[in-house]
C-alpha cells in the first residue's frame, strides 16, 4: 500500500511503554511527515487510554489494525518473540514496517521478513534509534579526518541492574533475555563504526538456570585484517552505556552512547598526545531522527537494501553469539 501524498499514515501495533513514552510523541512531533491514525491493543481499554492521550483511533486487536483501510505503515513495539507473526502479516498486507529491536529470533526469520518486504516493495527497518543521533556522526567525522589514526580496536558495554521479576525481558517464550534485548546495541555499534566484514569469533553468555533466559555475556568479533571488537552486555550489571575506539594515534570515548535523552547534550572525548579534548554534540531526539530515516526509505526504495543487509548481519551475529555460548556452533 502506498501513500497518495508525502505524509505517511501510520498505526501502532501494541501499547508498550516505549511506544507511549518515546515513539508516539516522536510521530506527533513530525506532523509534516506522519499522520498517527490508530493504536491497537489486545484490550480496548488499553487502546482507548493511549488513543485518548494522542488523539487517534483506538483498535481492539492487532489483526484489526493491519486490516485498517488507507494505512501506509506500522510501528511494532512488541517483544521479539511476537515479531515473526506480526511483521510478516503487516508486510503481506502491504504495510511498511518499523519494528523495535531485536527484529527477529533467528537468521532464518530475518531472511523471511526481508524477502517478504522486498517482494512486496516495502520498507523494513529495525529500531536502533541511537544510530541517527548526531554524536555518532561526529565520531565518524573524527575517524574520517584521521584524528586517531588507523582503528586498532573497538569496545562497548551496555548493561544495567536487575529488572523487576515480572518484566517481560525475563520471559524466554516471547523472546526475552539480555542477548536479544540489549546485546544488539553494542553489536550494532561495532558494525556501524567499523565495517560489515566483522564476524563473531568467540562468545560467552550466562543463562539463568531456571528460566534459561540469557542474563549477561560478552563476545569478540574481528575481520580478516586483524581488527577486533569486544562487546559486553547484561541485566545484572553495574550500569554501563558506552563505547571506545582505540586508534594508532589516539582514542575516542563515547559515554552515553545508546540512551541519551532528547534534552541531554552528549560529550565525546578525544584522547591524543596525552590530552583530553571534550567535543559537545547537540541535544536531539534520536527517535525523531530514526523516524525521518524511516520516511526516507519509504519514499525512496533505493535506500532499503542497506537496511535489509543490516538486519541480516545483526540477526546472524546474534544467533552466532547464542550458538557459540551454547556450544552448538558449526563453522560456515
Amino acid at each position: 500500500m502506498a501513500s497518495k501524498g508525502n505524509k505517511i499514515k501510520i498505526g501502532v501495533l501494541g501499547c508498550a511503554d516505549i511506544a507511549k513514552r518515546s515513539f508516539i510523541p516522536a510521530i506527533k512531533e513530525l506532523e509534516t511527515l506522519f499522520d498517527l491514525v490508530a493504536v491497537s491493543s489486545r484490550t480496548i481499554k488499553k487502546a482507548n487510554e493511549l488513543a485518548l492521550e494522542f488523539n487517534c483511533k483506538a483498535i481492539e486487536g492487532y489483526e484489526e489494525l493491519i486490516n485498517l483501510p488507507d494505512l501506509d505503515a506500522i510501528y511494532i513495539p512488541l517483544p521479539t518473540g511476537l515479531h515473526k507473526e506480526w511483521i510478516n502479516k503487516a508486510l503481506s498486507n502491504g504495510l511498511h514496517v518499523y519494528s523495535e529491536k531485536s527484529i527477529s529470533m533467528s537468521t532464518f526469520d530475518a531472511e523471511v521478513m526481508i524477502n517478504n518486504a522486498s517482494s512486496n516493495s516495502l520498507a523494513l527497518m529495525e529500531g536502533y534509534m541511537f544510530l541517527y543521533h548526531n554524536q555518532h556522526k561526529i565520531v565518524k567525522g573524527l575517524i574520517h579526518k584521521g584524528k586517531i589514526g588507523h582503528i586498532r580496536f573497538f569496545q562497548s558495554s551496555f548493561g544495567f541492574p536487575p529488572l523487576k521479576q515480572n518484566n517481560f525481558r525475563y520471559n524466554l517464550d516471547i523472546g526475552g533475555g539480555a542477548l536479544i534485548d540489549i546485546a544488539g546495541y553494542p553489536l550494532r555499534a561495532a558494525h556501524f563504526i567499523l565495517n560489515k566484514n566483522l564476524r563473531v569469533r568467540a562468545a560467552s553468555v550466562h543463562f539463568d538456570p531456571i528460566s534459561k533466559t540469557s542474563i549477561w555475556g560478552s563476545a569478540f568479533l574481528s575481520d580478516k585484517s586483524g581488527l577486533g571488537a569486544s562487546i559486553a552486555f547484561g541485566f545484572d550489571n553495574y550500569y554501563q552505556c558506552n563505547y571506545e575506539i582505540w586508534g594508532s594515534k589516539g582514542k575516542i570515548i563515547v559515554k552515553k552512547a545508546f540512551t541519551p535523552l532528547s534534552d541531554f547534550t552528549p560529550e565525546i572525548i578525544l584522547v591524543k598526545d596525552d590530552q583530553n579534548t571534550k567535543i559537545q554534540s547537540k541535544a536531539e531526539n534520536h527517535f525523531t531522527k530514526a523516524l525521518e530515516e524511516f520516511h526516507r526509505i519509504i519514499s525512496n526504495p533505493s535506500l532499503r537494501e542497506k537496511h535489509f543487509q543490516g538486519i541480516l548481519l545483526q540477526s546472524s551475529s546474534q544467533e552466532l553469539i547464542r550458538n557459540m555460548a551454547l556450544g552448538t556452533f558449526q563453522e560456515y
